[in-house]
């Protein structure tokens, strides 16, 4: 085992002897814990490396908390310690590695990531993955029932207990650190904070909301609508969301971009990436004209390119997508938004909040949302290239991580941001 395993791996066993009151609480978390767990580590670029941990909690088969941090090393296993730290939650279709370190996905994405762009100034870039990232297309999904928000907000808390207990070995920091997430990684970042809210110092939403305004009630019907066909589906027996379309689309269009697509007939392969990406609002109008990239368009409307992240990495990004997805935790974050069901509130929320959203995304209807909080450090920034007439093809949902100018327009301010808290 390598020295960061050995050295946590010890930590895990004689967490309950730590002495520390605010170590206890991390050991108390990893009780739960079964060793031995692996571990891997991987070169990014420079000196920076991704490290993941798979930590066994349950018997069930897919019963583990990926753990993923993304570190500067002084020597191999030997993160460079620093005194800030974030752990990112990822969005639909998506897992750790494909949202925030795509240069390792696959297939490899040449999109540099958030994580080693924070790394890089100094934060210390963690996630986790849910469990239903983990089974292979053929994989066991017996489990894939019991994934719902609950279960991800415990294994978000056994993560950034397990991130805090590390960096107290590491970086001699046990303090806490922020919780972010994009898009319905960004939904659950809310849910943990005013429902749990251990272990953190501030949170940060990229692209969503989690209260609806009174004006989006059409949205807030979508979202029942959806809930109670994704209920139908639970009751009939279906727990997975498939994410074949994504994963298709995204490897016809690398490989037979001109050729007719078995999916939509009347296109191209190509031409399918950037319908799914260009177009999103006529599958899933989670606003008016929501969509994943922002789409270049003909004098007829129809799309052309997409004009902030290349065509390359929309598709590198559809096509590593995780082969399954949990239709439980799809119902119950549409229930949330529904408002029909119980679930935290926002105003427990008290620590610092940033909300990052862009224009042709979720964008200024997530807005309302930040101000349901109770706390009074609440930062906004909305990234939009042009005025309310021109929405369709502004900066979309995924730009803030793929977009040529993503470092520029919304990396950057984000990391300032974590750097003052």
């Amino acid at each position: 085992m390598s020295r960061l395993g050995l050295a946590i791996a010890v930590l895990v066993a004689c967490g309950p002897a730590l002495a520390s009151t605010s170590t206890r609480v991390e050991a108390e978390q990893l009780a739960s814990v079964s060793a031995p767990f692996a571990v891997t580590r991987e070169h990014v670029a420079g000196d920076i490396y991704h490290y993941q941990f798979d930590l066994r909690v349950g018997s069930t088969p897919n019963a583990r908390v990926r753990v993923h941090r993304v570190v500067r090393e002084l020597s191999p296993w030997r993160p460079r310690p620093t005194t800030r730290a974030v752990m990112l939650l990822h969005g639909d279709f998506a897992n750790f590695v494909t949202n925030f370190v795509p240069s390792l996905g696959n297939p490899k994405s040449p999109a540099p990531g958030l994580a080693p762009y924070l790394v890089s100034r100094g934060i210390d870039a963690w996630g986790v993955d849910r469990r239903w990232t983990l089974p292979s297309e053929d994989g066991d999904i017996s489990d894939m029932g019991g994934m719902g928000v609950d279960q991800a907000m415990g294994d978000t808390a056994v993560a950034l207990a397990f991130a805090r207990a590390t960096r107290t070995v590491t970086d001699r920091d046990p303090g806490r650190i922020v919780l972010g997430g994009f898009s319905h990684g960004a939904q659950l970042t809310y849910a943990y904070a005013a429902a749990d809210g251990r272990h953190i110092s501030a949170i940060a939403a990229l692209d969503i909301y989690y209260d609806l305004a009174p004006e989006d009630a059409d949205l807030r019907a979508l979202a029942c609508a959806n809930a109670a066909a994704e209920r139908d589906a639970l009751e009939q027996g279906v727990t997975d969301s498939s994410n074949s379309l994504f994963i298709t689309a995204g490897q016809l269009a690398r490989s037979l971009p001109d050729e007719p697509s078995p999916l939509f007939p009347s296109y191209t392969n190509r031409g399918v990436v950037l319908t799914l990406a260009g177009l999103t609002w006529w599958l899933a109008p989670y606003t008016p004209l929501y969509h994943l990239s922002a789409p270049s368009f003909d004098a007829d409307g129809n799309v052309t390119g997409l004009s902030e992240s290349s065509e390359e990495r929309v598709s590198a990004w559809f096509a590593s997508a995780p082969p399954h997805q949990s239709m439980r935790e799809t119902a119950e974050f549409d229930e949330i938004w529904c408002g029909t069901s119980p679930r935290p509130e926002l105003a427990k929320i008290r620590v610092p909040l940033f909300y990052l959203g862009a224009a042709g995304g979720f964008g200024d209807h997530g807005l309302y949302s930040t101000t349901r909080v109770s706390s009074s450090d609440v930062t906004t920034l909305v990234v939009r290239r042009f005025g309310p007439e021109r929405v369709a093809e502004d900066f979309g949902h995924g730009d803030l991580l793929f977009a040529e100018d993503a470092p520029a327009l919304a990396w950057r301010p984000f990391a300032a941001w974590l750097l003052r808290h």
